[in-house]
């Protein structure tokens, strides 16, 4: 066996510090390839339990792993072999062997679109894709970090799972949550799309808007992780962290798994906490080391919008710290101010050779209709800012239309329809009668 660690960072990793979070029982702990945590920052190990922050430098904590060591070939018969969802990975993630066989949504294995006519809408050459996550089952890719959150959280014994959430999330903890048997209670902004609300509220579990921005309710679970009102639960975001952020490296492996097990050149990824880009760069790099698929260089540029723009601003001004801001934009499952890694982002950007840019709301709006018209694909708004963003990288110079190109889009447009509702609607109102479908333009 060889040991590979993985690596991500909290949301909350600078605000606190090993935050035990009411830990129901950590002996016994079966969560299949994962040995230990390890500090991001100063390489301290932890056993596996309900923590997010390094004790020593409140750097954040992440997955160290025996993964398997061997044959390439055969472990990719194995994945090959395995169900149609994100358990096809299993040997490459913090869960028991036996996982496909629990109760729970089995998400992943969403298309990944070869997009043609948007291509050729942006002067695309060398090949243009959709990572196209709405299919999961809750219509995010939300549904994958919060599956392994979920196995997590029953081999910590806990009973209630929680998290704080900008929509997508907090729907995707209510699903898993009641698919699973446990008590949810979720925390969001006041002011969300009513869409989402509705969606996280259908699943019975507890849904709480807090007066205030993403930021204020993720400081709020923070505070309740070290309260006794907060015994038994687990924060998918916060103090199941660790765990729940590597579901996003299930991105990575299925869209080289669906490339011929060939890495793209270029990715196109949206920012909220940033968590998401670092780790479908680290399941990248997992899969080169193992074997899986042949090395090169990859680029991966980060997509923000320009009402919460920290991150690109830092990367525009060469800055390595991300100035907090208040966000103010229509992509508000993208509304993180204070996004926890995006120092990292920014390393990964500069490191592949990407950038960090981001579009207005009209921007944003323009794309979604670009996609839906030329793709049959209705994103929600954070798939407007990556389709966005990649217009403005390659009209920019930034990203190279002759590179293979893998755009994600990573939730529903049916959840934001407020944001593209003034700009759709019919075409006309007519009587039901040939003449009047005439009068009005259509029969051409």
């Amino acid at each position: 066996m060889s040991v590979l660690s993985t690596q991500s960072a909290s949301d909350s990793a600078r605000t606190a510090t090993t935050a035990s979070g009411n830990t129901p029982g950590t002996a016994g702990v079966d969560l299949g390839p994962a040995a230990a945590l390890s500090c991001r920052e100063c390489g301290e190990r932890y056993p596996l339990s309900p923590i997010f922050a390094c004790a020593s430098c409140f750097g954040p904590l992440e997955i160290a792993y025996d993964l398997p060591a061997g044959d390439p070939e055969a472990l990719r018969r194995r994945i090959e072999a395995g169900p149609a969802s994100v358990w096809r990975y299993a040997p490459l993630l913090p869960v028991p062997a036996d996982v496909a066989a629990k109760p729970n949504l089995n998400p992943g294995w969403t298309p990944l679109v070869r997009a043609d006519r948007l291509a050729a809408e942006l002067g695309v050459t060398g090949g243009l894709f959709v990572k196209d996550d709405s299919g999961n089952p809750t219509h995010s890719f939300k549904d994958r970090v919060v599956a392994c959150a979920v196995e997590a959280a029953r081999a910590f014994g806990f009973t209630t799972l929680s998290c704080s959430s900008t929509g997508n999330l907090a729907g995707a903890v209510g699903a898993a949550a009641a698919r699973a048997g446990l008590r949810s209670c979720v925390f969001i902004p006041h002011d969300l799309e009513q869409g989402k609300v509705v969606m996280a509220s259908v699943y019975g579990g507890d849904v709480v808007g807090i007066e205030g921005t993403y930021d204020d309710v993720n400081r709020f679970c923070s505070e309740l992780i070290g309260d006794p009102a907060g015994e038994g639960w687990g924060f998918v975001n916060v103090n199941l962290r660790p765990y729940y952020a590597e579901g996003s490296k299930t991105l990575a492996y299925e869209i080289c798994e669906q490339l011929g097990w060939e890495l793209p050149d270029q990715l196109v990824v949206p920012i909220a906490s940033g968590s998401q880009l670092t780790k479908i760069d680290k399941g990248l790099k997992e899969l080169i080391a193992l074997g899986l698929v042949p090395e090169k260089p990859y680029r991966i540029f980060g997509a923000q919008a320009e009402g919460c723009s920290p991150v690109s601003q830092a990367f525009r001004a060469g800055h390595d710290v991300v100035r907090p801001v208040r966000p103010d934009t229509i992509a508000k499952s993208l509304a993180i101010g204070n996004p926890a890694d995006g120092p990292y982002v920014l390393d990964i950007a500069r490191r592949t050779g990407g950038a960090v840019e981001d579009v207005t709301d009209p921007e944003i709006v323009d794309a979604i209709h670009l996609l839906a018209r030329t793709e049959g694909v209705f994103a929600e708004t954070a798939g407007g800012v990556t389709v966005g963003v990649t217009r403005k990288l390659i009209a920019s110079g930034a990203l190279d239309p002759a590179k293979t190109t893998v755009v994600l889009n990573t939730g529903d447009g049916l959840k934001t329809l407020d944001a593209v509702a003034p700009t759709a609607g019919p075409s006309a109102i007519i009587r039901p009668n040939l003449d009047s479908f005439r009068e009005a333009g259509l029969a051409s």
